[in-house]
């Protein structure tokens, strides 16, 4: 079974977490920043990838909480 990253996605009622391929939202919040943070604790849990989104629904940022298959290459470990 594939993890499934997490979304951080505008929404009707502020800003939304949406796990990929969800039919609903998970969490809705008032503020982007808030949406963020339930995000990371849930990546952080099922180490995933966040992808953040800006308020057009275009990708803005994404984060890695997991086993990143293509890491930054400019980070060595």
């Amino acid at each position: 079974m594939s993890k499934k990253d997490i979304h951080v996605v505008p929404h009707k009622d502020g800003w939304a977490t949406k796990k990929e391929g969800a039919g609903r939202a998970g969490v809705v919040t008032g503020t982007k920043a808030e949406a963020l943070e339930r995000a990371r604790e849930q990546a952080r849990r099922e180490n995933v990838e966040i992808v953040i989104h800006k308020k057009d629904g275009t990708i803005h940022d994404s984060d890695s909480y997991g086993n990143d298959p293509h890491p930054p290459k400019d980070k060595k470990h």
